[in-house]
């Protein structure tokens, strides 16, 4: 007999369980995952910190609604951020302050040189965003899998999406793993999701991921406890300290590709590495790990939350970019109260689901 659910999520990365530990019990659901593991993908492989700035003003209030979730899970520690420039970034670091003026956001005009010691003497401009935090992914998305599963949740795993069809209101969804009955089809495919769309009979939204280059890198000197996350203003690249002395670097890269199991390219480690050595005067002693993942944005940079217009039961939560883990307690809430037609969490409520609706592209034709 094929398993019926009331609602079956595709993809088991910190989208896909976030959403079924928010739905909880109040509905049966099953997660199906492509992978042998869930969060292969674009979760494994996070930068890992929480920055409200970071996707601008259109998603800080998720990331700071998540905040306090975050918090409260004990997945944030301590960590700032530094946003240097040179002396002709004087007009962007003004842009970036005027962006966040009118929100909750603590912004301060700061000397990097006090942040950051072998700071090259021509990077003279700097913003302190002090609340910027790491959080602990590994933790968020184990917690979001174990909360789906005591409130009954399914997730299999090993399950590649194969096609769907919806017959009187029930979606008969196949995979690698089987037949599943659904009354809603959620896709949180990642980079995958208009794949799944199209399988599903489903018009895609025009999705592009793109490969974002991480290195692990031993200095010397090393990293010094207490150095804040540091990101160019201009956007060519961020680093953060790591245990141990350690740093991670990425030149900022976003290249566009197909869905794939994305690796480094040599030379984006290069240019990290180039950028890097033009920030400080420390020396690289050796390139310890490298790593790629991937970015998925629709065409406006916001994350896609919400029903199709065209095709009843087929739910979106796609397009989260490289804000996805930051921002993945309140999307959950939001997409939850979506998916459910309940009244929103008071942690989110004052977010207008709007800004994200996957309305805003398919009232176009």
């Amino acid at each position: 007999m094929t398993p019926s659910y009331d609602i079956a999520i595709v993809g088991a990365g910190m989208a896909g369980t976030s959403l079924a530990a928010a739905i909880g019990d109040r509905a049966r659901t099953v997660v199906l995952e492509a992978e042998d593991m869930p969060g292969y993908h674009a979760t494994g492989r996070s930068a890992a910190f929480w920055s409200e700035t970071y996707g601008g003003p259109d998603i800080q209030p998720l990331t700071t609604a998540s905040g306090s979730l975050l918090r409260a899970g004990g997945h944030l520690a301590p960590l700032g951020s530094l946003h240097i420039g040179r002396a002709a970034d004087e007009a962007a670091a003004d842009a970036f302050l005027a962006e966040f003026a009118d929100s909750t956001v603590v912004l301060d005009r700061v000397d990097p040189a006090a942040f950051v010691p072998g700071l090259r003497a021509d990077w003279t401009v700097g913003v302190q965003e002090a609340s910027c935090a790491y959080i602990d992914v590994a933790a968020l998305h184990a917690e979001g899998i174990a909360t789906a599963r005591r409130a009954g949740a399914t997730i299999v795993t090993d399950a590649a999406f194969v096609s769907a069809t919806r017959i009187d209101g029930v979606w008969t969804i196949e995979t690698a793993a089987g037949r599943f009955h659904a009354s809603i089809l959620v896709n949180a495919a990642g980079a995958w999701a208009d794949g799944v769309a199209i399988r599903a009979g489903v018009r895609p939204l025009g999705l592009q991921a793109y490969r974002r280059t991480m290195v692990q890198l031993r200095t010397d000197p090393g990293a010094p406890d207490g150095m804040p996350h540091v990101a160019d203003i201009g956007g060519r690249f961020y680093f953060k300290p790591e245990p141990g002395g350690r740093l991670w670097l990425s030149p900022h890269d976003e290249s566009p590709t197909d869905p794939c199991d994305a690796a480094p390219e040599d030379i984006d480690v290069a240019i990290a590495i180039d950028r890097f050595e033009h920030v400080v005067d420390w020396r690289v002693a050796a390139v310890e790990r490298r790593w790629a993942g991937l970015r998925t944005f629709a065409a406006d940079r916001l994350p896609i939350y919400g029903f199709d217009r065209d095709t009843p039961g087929f739910f979106w939560c796609a397009g989260q970019g490289g804000f996805g883990i930051q921002t993945a307690p309140a999307a959950a809430l939001l997409a939850a109260s979506m998916v459910l037609d309940t009244s929103p969490d008071p942690v989110i409520a004052a977010i207008d689901p709007e800004r994200y609706s996957p309305m805003r592209f398919q009232a176009r034709t």
